[in-house]
């Protein structure tokens, strides 16, 4: 390998480290917002999420153009492509974390309604799997990888309880729909 894929490899490395501190920072500040919401501090999170989709940009363009000058092979090649694919879930996860923050905003206004217990422990348990999948992509630990998508059935489980319980209680009170 070249010195300047190394190189190369090495700032793309540390972009992407980044940009995952900064997403990871960005969940946690929205699922604070669950139970003590702000409007000022949501659009706080806004401006952040411009600051993750310029690293996804910026990412991109750090792949496209390893890729076109030193023509990487196997193992980068593979690790680029998972870069690529790494900075794009973590946009997306960005404006989640944007939208949960907006969103409990409004749910403030509205009398009666409590943020369920099952969804702030299904809130922590994702800001846990985030933080285990970047921990998995920097050891290049596949096992971990796998253990992360096996627990993500559990946040499945949560999500189905909540739906099926939000249900019960639009039944029961339909003027809180």
């Amino acid at each position: 390998m070249s010195t300047h894929l190394t190189r190369d490899l090495g700032v793309l490395h540390r972009n992407l480290l980044s940009m995952c501190a900064t997403v990871e920072e960005l969940v946690h500040r929205a699922v604070d917002e669950l139970s003590d919401p702000s409007v000022d501090r949501a659009r706080e999170l806004a401006k952040q999420d411009d600051e993750v989709d310029r690293f996804d940009v910026s990412i991109e363009e750090e792949c496209l153009k390893i890729l076109a000058l030193h023509q990487p092979v196997a193992t980068d090649l593979r690790r680029i492509t998972t870069v690529l694919k790494i900075s794009a879930e973590l946009e997306r996860v960005a404006d989640i974390s944007v939208h949960i923050a907006e969103r409990s905003c409004v749910l403030v206004n509205q009398p009666g309604i409590e943020i369920p217990d099952k969804l702030k422990e299904m809130a922590s348990r994702a800001v846990e799997m985030l933080h285990k999948a970047i921990d998995a992509y920097v050891g290049l630990d596949s096992q971990l990888a796998r253990h992360i998508v096996e627990a993500d059935n559990v946040v499945d489980e949560l999500n189905r309880e909540i739906i099926c319980e939000l249900m019960d209680t639009m039944q029961q009170h339909p003027a809180l729909i």
